[in-house]
C-alpha cells in the first residue's frame, strides 16, 4: 500500500481545469480554486458521480432541469450519468470528490 500527498498550492491544473489532488483505486479529489463568472457551459454527462463542497462563492448547479443554488458551506451531489452544467456567478472555489476517480 501507498500514501499519496498531493499540495494543492503545487498542483497542476488538468485539462478540465481542476487541480487533481490525492486519489486512489475508488475515489479522486479535485480543487476548483477561483472559477471566474461566465455562461455555464454545455451540458454534461459523465461516468462518475461526484460529491462537492463550496468554499467561496457562488454558483448555480443545474442538473436533470432543475436549478441549485450554490454557496459557501454548501454540499452538493451529482449523480453518474445525470445532464447536468454550472453556473458560476461570484468567484467561486469548490472540492470535489470523484468515484471511480476522474483523473
Amino acid at each position: 500500500m501507498s500514501v499519496s500527498n498531493v499540495n494543492a498550492a503545487s498542483a497542476t491544473p488538468g485539462a478540465d481545469g481542476a487541480k487533481h489532488l490525492a486519489a486512489g483505486q475508488h475515489v479522486a479529489l479535485r480543487l476548483w480554486e477561483n472559477e471566474e463568472p461566465a455562461e455555464p457551459k454545455p451540458l454534461s454527462n459523465r461516468p462518475y458521480e461526484t460529491v462537492g463542497y463550496v468554499l467561496k462563492g457562488r454558483a448555480e448547479l443545474h442538473i436533470e432541469g432543475k436549478v441549485t443554488a450554490l454557496e459557501p458551506g454548501i454540499s452538493y451531489f451529482v449523480p453518474q450519468g445525470a445532464s447536468h452544467t454550472y453556473k458560476i456567478l461570484e468567484t467561486f472555489s469548490a472540492v470535489e470528490a470523484t468515484s471511480p476517480p476522474q483523473l
